[in-house]
């Protein structure tokens, strides 16, 4: 495990904040997200895909929708990581549901110290990743090291709208609306995820900055790196090659 960093404080709030929201949380993300966390799946898994991997890593992989999806649409074989034990719990009931038990295993385990050997996987995945890392670029260059030269890295996140207009659309939404909304819908485990969220993007950006991310990717050994915004900046699909040695 090169590079691997103890467990800390980031590691701790993720679990914690995660651990009550499985029953509900597929539901109620894309209820939340007016339909926009799918989509952004989706155009995720179109750049693993393409590549037609015959192994994959998905990491952060919480209840296994990124891993159902590449399952669903390539022959790979997909290992689904996550610290957090109760999304996984409901992770492997969707994957049963899916009829994808031979083609997808979930375990737990952290992306800052994969349990992998270099050059494991034809693809990596990660989601909702680096805000809740102590150090970002150590852990993009440990998930690469798991990668193979010629593979291929994607990954979604949060962002916020660079447009004034729906930069400040978008924080009235995440400072009022959703909190509001995932009360209702979820309760009090929703609400502190819905306060959480808006300050917590915005200040993972204003230090780490899009550029910022691109470069760690890039000394990480990863080429061809695109950061792609979706859905008027809500939203970030990000992925690159490794290079080849």
């Amino acid at each position: 495990m090169a590079g691997a960093q103890p467990a800390g404080a980031e590691n701790a709030f993720a679990a914690e904040l995660f651990q009550p929201l499985p029953a509900r949380y597929d539901l109620l993300a894309e209820l939340l997200s007016f339909g926009q966390n799918r989509r952004w799946r989706l155009e995720l898994v179109r750049h693993i895909t393409a590549a037609r991997p015959h192994r994959v890593l998905d990491v952060a992989t919480g209840t296994a929708g990124v891993a159902i999806e590449i399952a669903s649409r390539s022959q790979a074989g997909v290992t689904g990581v996550d610290i957090s034990e109760s999304m996984l719990q409901r992770g492997r009931e969707r994957v049963h549901a899916s009829g994808l038990d031979s083609r997808i295993t979930l375990e737990t385990g952290r992306a800052e110290a994969l349990r992998f050997a270099d050059s494991s996987f034809d693809a990596v995945s990660f989601t909702y990743l680096l805000r809740y890392v102590a150090d970002p670029t150590a852990t993009i260059k440990e998930l690469a090291r798991v990668l193979r030269p010629g593979g291929v890295m994607a990954s979604l996140d949060f962002f916020a709208p660079p447009h004034v207009i729906w930069r400040t659309a978008w924080r009235v939404y995440t400072r009022v609306a959703l909190p509001a909304m995932g009360f209702a819908l979820g309760g009090g485990a929703w609400w502190r995820v819905g306060t959480f969220l808006g300050p917590n993007i915005e200040g993972h950006y204003s230090r780490w900055s899009l550029e910022r991310i691109t470069d760690a990717w890039r000394e990480a050994g990863l080429e061809d790196v695109h950061a792609q915004p979706m859905s008027l900046g809500g939203g970030v699909v990000m992925w690159g090659m490794k290079r080849r040695a």
